[in-house]
């Protein structure tokens, strides 16, 4: 069974940081490249950032680049994404998913390529 769990959503300032978590149990982390999406209200979901399988490396949207950090701890079989100098406009849902494709694309953020979704973490950054 395929799961993703997020985690680490919460209110923040803007200046400020959090750092977002997706639990993957039931898969080989290794072996799958991982996508984060947010969805700001009134807006369409876009793709944040990801991280390829077998180390093909980690993808920012270009907005982004600089100041959030995708990372994997394979011990605890979890992703992370570390966002710092939060702006408003970061806040929405934050998904993670995972990529079906066997070879490194996910930086397309095609969502149709993305099988299984988590349930979303809310980020809200607001004095």
């Amino acid at each position: 069974q395929v799961q993703l769990v997020e985690s680490g959503g919460g209110l923040v300032q803007p200046g400020g940081s959090l750092r977002l978590s997706c639990a993957v149990p039931g898969l080989i982390l290794d072996r799958n490249s991982i996508g984060w999406f947010r969805q700001a209200p009134g807006k369409e979901r876009e793709g944040v950032a990801c991280s390829s399988r077998y180390g093909g490396g980690e993808y920012y949207a270009d907005s982004l680049k600089g100041r959030f950090t995708i990372s994997r701890d394979y011990a605890k079989n979890t992703m992370y994404l570390q966002m710092n100098t939060l702006k408003p406009e970061d806040t929405g849902v934050y998904y993670c998913a995972k990529d079906r494709r066997p070879f490194s694309a996910c930086y397309d953020y095609l969502e149709s390529q993305y099988d299984y979704w988590g349930q979303g973490t809310q980020v809200t950054v607001s004095s």
